[in-house]
């Protein structure tokens, strides 16, 4: 009586992890600036920039409304609501160097008023994508003045760009500073200096 051949199973290919489209991308540059992408301190470089870039960037997946969270509160106040020197640290566009400073907002109420720690979640909103200061500034004003309906907004913004002080003109103490006036901050000049002046003032 012949014995019946034993069949093994081939064993399943373990399928190996999704190459990352911007980790390749990120391999690939190194390769073309003339380093070797597989050598110690570069092996893992796709990943940590890949990883970075999305954390610089996570503002394109937020959504308005669930950062202010309905935070609107009905308060009879009509004085100046002023934030100053919330830190801010975005992306150029144009050459993917950080700039970062210090933004100011300020708005003068409705019947409604925001709180506090929202406006500063609001500007990373923006802040966290690929930037230019001029547009970060009316982004911020005109989201505040939409979101919240109240009398003006006034929003200034300081920074410092690395693709200044790094390169092309290599000024390293150059500060750009923009600004955006809605509304009564617009309108009124005594309403744009009083804020202006409190934005230069500064702590001792």
């Amino acid at each position: 009586m012949k014995r019946a051949k034993r069949v093994i199973a081939p064993v399943a290919a373990i399928p190996s992890p999704a190459a990352d489209p911007m980790e390749d991308s990120v391999r690939a540059l190194i390769r073309m600036l003339g380093e070797d992408p597989d050598r110690q301190g570069l092996a893992r470089t796709p990943q940590r920039v890949a990883q970075s870039l999305r954390f610089l960037t996570r503002g394109y997946h937020q959504d308005l409304d669930r950062v202010l969270n309905g935070a609107l509160f009905d308060v009879a106040y009509d004085e100046m609501v002023i934030v100053k020197d919330i830190e801010i640290f975005s992306l150029c566009e144009h050459h993917l160097l950080p700039f970062f400073g210090r933004c100011h907002v300020a708005y003068i109420p409705d019947k409604k008023v925001i709180g506090l720690s929202k406006i500063p979640r609001l500007v990373d909103a923006f802040a966290h994508r690929l930037q230019v200061q001029e547009r970060l500034t009316n982004q911020i004003a005109k989201t505040v003045m939409e979101k919240i309906r109240p009398h003006g907004v006034g929003v200034v913004i300081e920074a410092q760009h690395l693709c200044m002080i790094m390169r092309g003109v290599e000024k390293q103490h150059s500060v750009a500073v923009t600004s955006a006036m809605l509304g009564v901050f617009r309108d009124e000049q005594r309403t744009r200096e009083e804020f202006l002046s409190l934005v230069r003032a500064r702590r001792p």
